[in-house]
């Protein structure tokens, strides 16, 4: 049986067996393949030095110590094609990378240390092969199986290539089995692979939220009781996994795994603290404690806004609610100023995760202003200000988290005040929203009055801004242009 591979695919996998070494398709491309999905990562291991590679490829690149050459892809902007030579590794002191790292002999003991099964096959192209496949030591343990027919991406148009190729899948440790049986677990003994990387435990809920997988049990055991040493693992990587996570197609279950793993206790300690919040009181909406409306809020938006920012502000916008609950004497539970508070501890967590400036503020305005009024008698005034305080880029986004925040709350996915609301806010954004907004400049001021640049042309320009909010006048050029002509001169 035979699958479509890229040229560059094959030409790589050829330059090397034309040398008599060994080389495979390893990682997720395998897993990719299997699944009939687009590959888009391309890894390979062989038994050749990375000497040996680089002088095999003049434009390739070696700058780490495990091994791994990069060979650029044909295509600007991708991710370049990663070949590491076979390794085995001693001491994990930092619980995320090796103490040592050695060139290994065989397959066998590079698939060995990797991470999960679905990640521990390899592929071995049979069409080039100059002469019998590499035997083996593991001699029998070997499975081999022919791939059907499948269609993989090669990173655009120009760089496939229709040629066939004859495949070999080397299944050590039945990761075929588990990606059919669409499972997460680790390789050999989990408590081993976890202590070696912690953030393996973080990968094993993305992997399973983007696959929509679940995790074995041995394995999600592992996780629970090796969970504390994701505290050794830097915040900048465990916040690239959270938001791999937020990103996924099946955030939700990622993050009921997150939860259940007991991750979430340790990196959003704020988050586990809303579950058995109580919320239901008489003349409320709420159904659910806050927790499991926080949960329910960020299913409800994953159709709508594909943003893991928004996501995760959908997720904890009422994280300030345990802080502020309070019992009236008739029995109403009140969160009064719980979005001001919430904002805080949203800002506190970004900081921890290392959120950039750009993420960080767009997470505390999601937050901050998520309980804002929708109520039919606002003055433009005020939805004006509304924009102002979320951006005018963020307005859509809490929009979707507001409905997510109605849907997880048991209510209806609108109401006509919000679809009011939504109307109201097109129109005030024809308005400007400063001078600079104005359809015509301070040069058309100069030149109306013949001044030179100074004070006096930006209390012009405050004039008209001032009229065209009041409808005065409209915002338009050829109007504005005619309104200078009735405006007296400014005292120079």
């Amino acid at each position: 049986m035979k699958i479509n591979l890229p040229k560059k695919v094959k030409q790589i996998i050829k330059n090397l067996e034309e040398k008599g070494v060994e080389i495979y398709i390893v990682g997720g491309a395998v897993r990719d393949i299997l699944m009939a999905k687009l590959v888009y990562d391309w890894d390979f291991t062989t038994n050749a030095t990375p000497d040996t590679i680089q002088k095999l490829f003049p434009d390739s690149f070696y700058d780490n110590k495990f091994g791994t050459v990069g060979i650029p892809s044909e295509v600007e902007g991708e991710r370049s094609y990663e070949i590491t030579t076979f390794r085995t590794e001693h001491g994990y002191s930092d619980a995320r990378r090796p103490d040592k790292v050695e060139w290994g002999k065989t397959l066998e003991e590079d698939l060995k240390r990797r991470d999960f099964t679905i990640n521990a096959m390899a592929l071995r192209l049979t069409s080039f092969a100059q002469s019998k496949p590499a035997k083996h030591s593991s001699g029998d343990r070997l499975v081999r199986r022919s791939l059907g027919k499948g269609g993989v991406d090669s990173r655009g148009a120009d760089a496939w290539n229709e040629n066939e190729a004859e495949v070999e899948l080397i299944d050590l440790y039945a990761g075929k089995k588990d990606l059919d049986n669409k499972l997460i677990r680790a390789v050999g003994d989990p408590n081993e692979r976890f202590s070696e990387d912690a953030l393996r435990m973080m990968r094993a809920v993305r992997i399973a939220s983007e696959l929509n997988f679940k995790i074995q049990p041995a394995t999600l055991t592992a996780i629970q009781k090796n969970v504390s040493l994701i505290a050794k693992i830097a915040r900048e990587r465990v916040r690239d996994e959270l938001l791999k996570i937020l990103s996924s197609p099946h955030a939700y279950q990622g993050m009921t795994l997150f939860r259940e793993t007991g991750l979430m206790e340790k990196i959003l300690p704020e988050m586990q603290q809303t579950f058995g919040v109580d919320q239901k009181s008489p003349g409320r909406h709420h159904i659910h404690d806050v927790g499991t409306h926080l949960m329910l809020s960020l299913k409800h938006v994953l159709q709508r806004n594909p943003d893991p920012i928004t996501r995760f502000a959908t997720l904890i916008h009422d994280i300030g609610k345990p802080h502020t609950k309070k019992v009236l004497e008739n029995g109403v539970i009140t969160f009064y100023n719980h979005e001001m508070v919430s904002a805080k501890i949203a800002r506190r967590i970004a900081a921890r995760l290392k959120f950039s400036k750009k993420q960080s503020e767009k997470l505390y305005k999601l937050v901050r202003w998520h309980q804002f009024s929708v109520d039919e008698t606002q003055t433009d005034s005020a939805l004006r200000r509304f924009i102002r305080n979320v951006g005018v880029e963020t307005v859509l986004d809490i929009l979707d988290l507001r409905v997510g925040d109605r849907l997880g709350g048991g209510a209806r996915e609108t109401s006509w005040r919000l679809e009011e609301f939504k109307k109201r806010l097109i129109e005030v954004q024809k308005q400007p929203f400063t001078v600079h907004d104005l359809k015509i400049s301070g040069f058309d001021v100069m030149e109306a009055f013949k001044i030179p640049p100074g004070p006096k042309v930006g209390e012009v320009l405050e004039k008209l801004y001032k009229e065209v909010v009041e409808k005065k006048i409209e915002n338009e050029k050829d109007a504005l242009l005619k309104r200078l002509g009735v405006i007296s001169k400014p005292h120079i």
